[in-house]
């Protein structure tokens, strides 16, 4: 292999495709629809409020004064933090509210029923509950609306109603409410991450958000770039091209020279993506860290984390790139490649589907166990690392298992790519592509 050849073709193909407008507006509008599909929705919950008018028809005569003074409170003041976590309240805290009445059950049910659904449709009312005498025996309480699928809306009245019910519940039973709550408030952790130097308070929640934004820059990576390699070989062996080319240089020392190309561009593209969200971020994240309790601190993106960051996505871009060379080489076209590119999305599919165990336990055996796998380490091992440093046995098999893979993927695609190159005609089957492995 000529090192010079190899140079100039990598060369070529990052300058080349440097200069394309596709690859500045993928580097300019991926983080900006990042950015706003983070922070628009909760811009746009902090400024809209919901609120539901609303009548309350109690034929028990128990609930509905304290139910409706439930629900007009909840404009006026946050959940408790005790409810908000013990109860696992599922509405935002505060976006939803309630214009609540209250109406006595009339001697013609029929007819007071048909007069609220005249004023609903009328618009004059938004919904109206029914609260029988069946819903101190767990029966449903009837829930009349033009809209019935705000869920939000949904659960948070019957919180609110559950609520109220469970008090009429306590004080019938002799049992004061008020001590009920004060015996049943939740119990809550102090998260302490041990490290080496000692014991500080961090939120988990930001170790796993580091890891899952690391985890998703080389997802989309692999695959976006995975997928110009394709491209790149398809668009070359369908304007015969290659057959000028490949008289200067060899097919092997032109597929590195791609690759090597290719992967110094993505890697242009991943420093401008985490210079972007750094710049966009910063200021968000200064000001989180003023309403952080006392002696807590945010993760922090240490320099071997960034080492093995960068290491891992070489070792994932080469192993998917020359991959996506191999079937780009071997098909004529765009059609007939995809179809085989969809059985290696199958390699990063998996991962995607075992991120959230991974987080929630990095050492388990299925971590460990598939983070050592080669087509999967450039994905999750720099999840395990992000939420805790494996040990050095795991990171170093992890290396030799994925370096040795990717040359003999190298190997592998580098044969198919010499023979598939100059290859026309009808699509060639797997067992073909198979004999062009042991051509010599």
């Amino acid at each position: 292999m000529r090192l010079n050849n190899v140079v100039v073709v990598a060369k070529r193909e990052y300058l080349q495709r440097a200069k394309t407008k596709a690859f500045w507006i993928t580097t300019l509008i991926l983080p900006l629809f990042v950015s706003a599909i983070s922070i628009v929705p909760s811009v746009l919950m902090m400024n809209s409020k919901s609120t539901q008018r609303i009548v309350v028809v109690d034929e028990t005569g128990k609930l509905g004064p304290d139910l409706v003074k439930r629900l007009n409170s909840r404009a006026a003041q946050q959940p408790k933090k005790e409810e908000s976590k013990g109860l696992r309240q599922r509405d935002d805290e505060g976006s939803i509210s309630f214009q609540a009445t209250a109406e006595p059950p009339a001697a013609d049910r029929a007819a007071q029923q048909a007069e609220l659904n005249r004023r609903v449709l009328g618009k004059d009312l938004d919904a109206w509950v029914w609260l029988g005498p069946g819903v101190f025996a767990d029966k449903p309480v009837e829930y009349h609306a033009r809209n019935v699928s705000n869920i939000l809306t949904q659960a948070a009245l019957r919180d609110e109603i559950s609520a109220a019910v469970r008090q009429v519940r306590f004080r019938e039973a002799g049992i004061d409410p008020a001590q009920v709550d004060e015996m049943s408030r939740s119990v809550e952790l102090d998260k302490q991450r041990v490290s080496a130097t000692g014991s500080r308070a961090e939120s988990g929640l930001g170790a796993a958000a580091l890891a899952m934004v690391l985890f998703f820059i080389l997802y989309i990576a692999i695959i976006m770039w995975g997928q110009q390699v394709m491209q790149g070989v398809l668009e070359e062996k369908g304007s015969r091209v290659i057959e000028v080319v490949i008289s200067s240089v060899t097919p092997f020392e032109l597929m590195m020279g791609k690759l090597i190309g290719i992967c110094l561009l993505g890697l242009t593209q991943l420093a401008l993506w985490l210079g972007t969200v750094l710049v966009v971020t910063s200021p968000g994240i200064v000001a989180s860290m003023a309403f952080l309790p006392a002696g807590t601190s945010l993760p922090t993106l240490s320099a071997a984390t960034l080492i093995n960051f960068v290491l891992l996505f070489i070792l994932g871009f080469l192993a998917y790139a020359t991959l996506y060379a191999g079937i780009g080489a071997s098909f004529n076209n765009l059609q007939e490649a995809q179809q085989a590119a969809s059985l290696a999305m199958v390699f990063v599919v998996i991962p995607v589907m075992v991120m959230y165990p991974v987080i929630n336990d990095p050492n388990s055996r299925m971590a460990t166990i598939l983070s050592l796998i080669p087509m999967f380490t450039p994905l999750l091992m720099p999840l395990r690392i992000a939420i805790e440093m494996p040990p050095v046995w795991q990171l170093a098999l992890a290396y030799a298992l994925t370096i040795g893979f990717v040359i003999g993927m190298i190997w592998v695609c580098s044969r198919i790519y010499r023979v598939g190159i100059l290859m026309y005609g009808k699509k060639p089957t797997f067992a073909e592509i198979w004999k062009w492995t042991r051509y010599a």
